[in-house]
């Protein structure tokens, strides 16, 4: 069984950081790609950061400078590392992987001004 556990979520005040994970089981995540999505409340779910298997990365223009995916491969396990957060970054952050699409059950970031 394929599962995605997301943890690392909280509040925080504007210009703090924070260290989302995201634990896989069933599924190699060195081997494909990962996924970093957030939805805030009314808005559509976007993608903040992914990381292939390759390693090469990807940012939302939104968050580029301040957010840094890594990939801890003898930990199965995929991190983002939000620093300088704003409240614009309050969301719920999901993991994804590809290959099967799966996604984790979220964690909820709050930012406060």
């Amino acid at each position: 069984q394929v599962q995605l556990v997301e943890s690392g979520g909280g509040v925080v005040q504007a210009g703090g950081s924070l260290r989302l994970s995201c634990a896989a089981s069933g599924i190699t995540f060195s081997i494909q790609t990962a996924t970093w999505y957030r939805q805030a409340p009314g808005k559509p779910r976007e993608l903040v950061a992914r990381v292939s298997s390759g390693g090469s990365r990807l940012y939302a223009d939104s968050v580029r400078g301040r957010f840094t995916i890594s990939r801890d491969n003898a930990k199965n396990t995929v991190y983002l590392q939000m620093n300088s957060l704003k409240p614009e970054d309050t969301a719920v952050y999901y993991c994804n992987a590809q290959r099967p699409p799966t996604w984790g059950q979220g964690t909820q970031v709050t930012v406060s001004s």
